[in-house]
């Protein structure tokens, strides 16, 4: 194999980085010992690479030197940046006229391992504080991490690999953010899950941080990542903890008219719900990477465009690899949502039941309807022409005549919900047809089909940030 293909282990990438007299930094880890300083020791000629080493485990201590947690949570991003701000600055203050021509960095991670009781499955916040040149401005890659072992020890240990990789990647792999992403599991695959990434910086200025949502999902770091109407990539957490969530999955290639209808008539009717206050419920669109798919390819700049349209229209994306509706639900259950609402077609939810009856007459039907249909998930279903040119929606779809009293009775409980208070005349826009009339030049493409900020977007697209 050539070597440029091989994967380095962390004690190669630690010890190329301790033998580089250029790359000189700050270690301050909290929570999970100091497993990734600790590589670094262990391989040798850290003196060249380590300038400090700190753990602040005690609240505090911690407080004192980073500041105090106004929300009381130590493992979070605010933590994390504090500890690179304070450090960073101290390294600039103390080593800049000492060490000339050198690139300085901090490390910093803030963790909560698995504890006894395993109530604790073990997360963290990591990030760097690096620069590329001597004397230039810094730039920080931060990241949140979900520690899949199920033993604390084994927990410090991928966190001490994945500090590593983070440190090698900022040097050796930010010209290429797709491999960076990829770097990141780099002998911890299975073990470690990556849903949140940015890099951002002087020499990342045109760097789109939507891209790192498709990488990290397409690469297979996490099933689901997310980045908010300004186009910066988000944590889940921050947005779903608690909170009343409906999710539209669609293409979006474009979002019409229609689109907004759809999202309009929706959350209406789920606020509607005397359990929901509107203040505490979120809309969110969801691409699916098979939705993103093009004649079978992924388009980096088609991703793009459908990002910016969706933003324009003032909303935050998920992007997932979850193809069917349970793999979403069982990665929202950590949130801890009160109410989750998912708003399908009616096309595609005669699709979904007939897929289940099908492969479920085993015994197992009931089984497969109940994982769907749980206590807090509503269906809003948002009506369709069939490809006879009738209407359907949720009162009239053709179900199988062998579900058809399961399927009543879910009608009947509120757990599948018509969406009535739309508006028939958009019904008849295409999207699909809009997008083929558009790439043909065709000058009537249906420019009255498509929201005024969308657009803008399409007039524009040329000045997106190619990938």
């Amino acid at each position: 194999m050539d070597q440029s293909q091989q994967t380095l282990s962390q004690e190669q990438k630690a010890l190329e980085i301790n033998l580089n007299d250029k790359i000189y930094g700050t270690f301050a880890e909290i929570g999970a010992g100091q497993e990734v300083a600790r590589i670094f020791f262990q391989v040798g000629a850290a003196a060249g690479t380590i300038a400090k080493t700190m753990s602040a485990y005690d609240k505090t201590y911690s407080d004192e030197i980073y500041g105090k947690q106004e929300s009381g949570r130590y493992v979070c991003r605010p933590r994390l940046e504090n500890m690179l701000d304070h450090e960073y600055g101290l390294m600039v203050e103390r080593l800049q006229e000492e060490r000339i021509g050198t690139k300085f960095f901090v490390f910093a991670d803030t963790v909560a391992a698995i504890n006894y009781q395993k109530t604790i499955k073990g997360q963290g916040w990591l990030g760097i504080r690096f620069q590329l040149h001597p004397d230039a401005p810094a730039n920080d890659l931060i990241l949140h991490a979900k520690m899949l072992d199920n033993d604390n020890k084994l927990q410090q240990e991928a966190i001490g690999m994945l500090g590593v990789n983070m440190i090698y990647g900022a040097y050796f792999y930010s010209h290429d953010p797709e491999k960076l992403v990829q770097s990141m599991l780099d002998g911890l695959h299975g073990r470690i899950e990556v849903d949140m990434m940015t890099l951002t910086g002087p020499d990342f200025e045109d760097l789109d941080q939507r891209l790192f949502s498709l990488f990290l999902v397409k690469n297979e770091l996490t099933d689901v990542a997310m980045f908010d109407q300004n186009g910066q990539m988000v944590h889940p957490s921050n947005h779903f903890y608690k909170k009343h969530l409906m999710i539209v999955r669609g293409h979006y290639r474009p979002p019409t008219k229609v689109t907004l209808d759809v999202f309009d008539a929706s959350f209406k009717q789920f606020c509607s719900n005397p359990d929901i206050k509107e203040e505490n419920a979120r809309l969110i669109p969801e691409i699916t990477l098979e939705n993103l798919l093009v004649d079978g390819k992924l388009d980096y700049n088609d991703f793009l465009m459908r990002a910016e349209m969706l933003n324009s229209l003032g909303k935050m994306v998920i992007i997932s690899n979850c193809n069917n509706h349970q793999r979403l639900i069982n990665y929202l259950s950590d949130f801890k949502i009160k109410n989750l609402g998912l708003v399908i077609g009616a096309r595609e939810l005669n699709h979904i039941i007939h897929e289940k009856y099908m492969l479920n007459q085993d015994g197992r039907l009931l089984v497969a309807f109940g994982e769907l249909f749980n206590r807090n998930i509503t269906i809003h279903v948002y009506p369709a022409y069939d490809d006879n040119g009738n209407l359907m929606n949720a009162e009239n779809l053709p179900v199988p005549k062998g579900i058809t009293f399961l399927y009543k009775h879910l009608l009947d409980c509120h757990q599948i919900i018509p969406v009535t208070d739309y508006d028939k005349e958009l019904l008849k826009i295409q999207p699909n047809v809009l997008i083929q009339k558009l790439l043909s030049g065709d000058h009537d493409w249906g420019v009255e089909s498509v929201p005024e900020p969308v657009l803008k977007v399409i007039e524009g697209m040329e000045n997106l940030v190619s990938a």
